[in-house]
């Protein structure tokens, strides 16, 4: 098995990386990217937001690119009831930057 970095984008820090696997003839290509620095972000956030909800505008969350896109093909980005859902669940709460409910 061989695997080569096809791809860097260091302002979002997403590499893409190309696997062969010799034994089963096959090729997958995988993105990955590093969010701690998006969490970290948030967690700020989190903890400097004021409470309440008046106004129109609420940064409610910061999502990394490459989770915003396996969302986005399990068709959670285009459902407002499913991202609310994926929004509210205490496991995804890193990538929120208000309390309280959406």
């Amino acid at each position: 098995m061989s695997r080569r970095l096809l791809s860097y984008d260091p302002a979002a820090n997403v590499k893409t990386y190309f696997t062969y696997d010799d034994d089963r003839d096959a090729f997958s290509v995988e993105t990955v990217q590093e969010t701690d620095d998006v969490v970290d972000a948030n967690k700020r956030d989190f903890n400097d937001a004021q409470t309440g909800w008046r106004g129109d505008m609420h940064k409610v969350a910061s999502i990394p690119m490459t989770l915003y896109m396996t969302l986005k093909r399990q068709g959670v980005i285009d459902d407002p009831v499913a991202l609310k859902r994926w929004l509210n669940d205490p496991e995804n709460r890193y990538f929120r930057t208000k309390p309280g409910r959406v």
